[in-house]
């Protein structure tokens, strides 16, 4: 048994060590959110946090995730199911075409404003340039990412173990 934290609460999964996060996450866990992409780390569409900072699921074996916490798209909104200022400014910037590499753009984005909370430009750039919108959305996504390091809401709402 592999025991974890996700999204603030404790769990255990029985899998290999193998494994890669984000089928343990999607399979074990049931938390869709979290997207399969490339399955070579590429894309960015299987992003979540492991303590804190943003990790490719698809190639991370989630023994490295044991004694960790590890936060998923699922796990950012407040418990009372408000959204993160990161998703607000998603819906209010309309982001999302197509919408799948959404939660892994948003994970990424949340892990920058953490880091630093009045990116400019260029760092928004950097730090979303491993996360692929095959729409084309990123103009959009660096407007949604200003507007939320805009909003007084504090942005780390993670629960690290």
């Amino acid at each position: 048994m592999i025991k974890l934290n996700v999204n603030g609460q404790s769990r255990e999964v029985d899998v290999d060590p193998a494994t890669p996060i984000l089928w343990v996450v999607r399979e074990n866990l049931e938390m869709p959110g979290t997207k399969f992409g490339c399955g070579i780390a590429q894309c960015g569409a299987c992003t979540v946090h492991l303590d804190g900072k943003p990790i490719r699921s698809c190639s991370t074996p989630i023994s490295a995730a044991e004694g960790k916490s590890i936060t998923t798209i699922e796990g950012i909104a407040s418990e009372d199911g408000t959204l993160h200022k990161v998703q607000q400014a998603w819906i209010e910037a309309q982001v999302p075409q197509c919408g799948y590499c959404q939660s892994g753009q948003i994970m990424s984005a949340t892990a920058l404003l953490q880091k630093n909370p009045q990116p400019t430009d260029a760092q928004i750039d950097a730090a979303m340039a491993g996360n692929v919108c095959r729409c084309g959305m990123y103009n959009r996504i660096r407007q949604a990412i200003k507007a939320a390091a805009a909003i007084e809401q504090p942005a780390a709402q993670e629960t690290v173990a």
